[in-house]
């Protein structure tokens, strides 16, 4: 049985690409370059790269050994579009990021925008994604990724927030229940696909507090976790992570 983000993304590529949320790559590739000291040479991996704007945007700026990788078919194809039309070179690959095959081969593993972790529907899966990721990268390696704040929910209401999010065209979540126990939300989204066929699926998504993601990382042998507040193409280390953020920002480094 297909887990719905899988169905999700099935022709939903030129719609997501219109996505309030997926408007903010300049500025987030901008704090990434910073974070590497703009060392173009570096090999970086992009995990659950969508359709490929991170990798897209660092590809333009001069990074030329970039592999984006993701679960969907219809998100990759669109990838390769885009960098085709950009007259740009990347290695786009279909995998599921539970199970990469890649090892101590990236100085950067980027994964941003819930691109696999949080989406799992078990708290073993979200902790393979972290896993294959950390054993992607080399000695070293630094991973930067963003997740739900599940301080979020504790004090504000998720159904709200998507409300206040939400535009007309777009996907909206709705029947939005936050379960205290497991950390998750469980919600409908409603959306139209490429092909203008509206679905709706019933998905639920992982929110994490940030001493459970620095306990998960140190497991996994990071010796340094820092953890910001993730604002819309504009992340920057001097946004500390308060309880009004719907994001949070993670950057380890091994």
């Amino acid at each position: 049985m297909k887990q719905w983000y899988e169905s999700l993304f099935e022709n939903y590529a030129r719609k997501y690409d219109k996505e309030c949320f997926v408007q903010g790559t300049v500025g987030e590739c901008d704090f990434i370059e910073a974070e590497i000291g703009r060392d173009k040479s570096l090999k970086i991996i992009d995990i659950g790269c969508g359709t490929g704007r991170h990798s897209l945007e660092l590809t333009k700026r001069g990074y030329n050994n970039v592999t984006g990788v993701d679960l969907s078919d219809s998100q990759l194809a669109r990838a390769k579009e885009k960098a085709k039309e950009a007259g740009v070179t990347i290695d786009f690959q279909k995998h599921d990021a539970r199970n990469l095959p890649f090892e101590d081969a990236f100085d950067l593993a980027i994964m941003l925008c819930e691109g696999g972790f949080s989406l799992m529907e078990t708290d073993e899966m979200n902790y393979e994604i972290l896993k294959n990721a950390t054993k992607a990268l080399k000695d070293k390696g630094k991973f930067i990724f963003t997740t739900l704040n599940g301080l979020f929910p504790l004090f504000h209401s998720v159904k709200e927030f998507y409300e206040s999010a939400a535009q007309e065209g777009n996907s909206a979540c709705k029947n939005c229940s936050f379960d205290l126990m497991t950390f998750r939300d469980h919600n409908t989204v409603v959306f139209e696909d490429d092909a203008g066929t509206k679905k709706e699926l019933t998905c639920n998504e992982r929110y994490y507090v940030p001493s459970e993601l620095t306990w998960l990382l140190k497991t996994l042998g990071y010796k340094k976790i820092d953890i910001f507040g993730a604002k819309l193409g504009a992340y920057s280390r001097n946004d500390k992570l308060t309880t009004g953020d719907f994001e949070m920002l993670v950057v380890a480094e091994k």
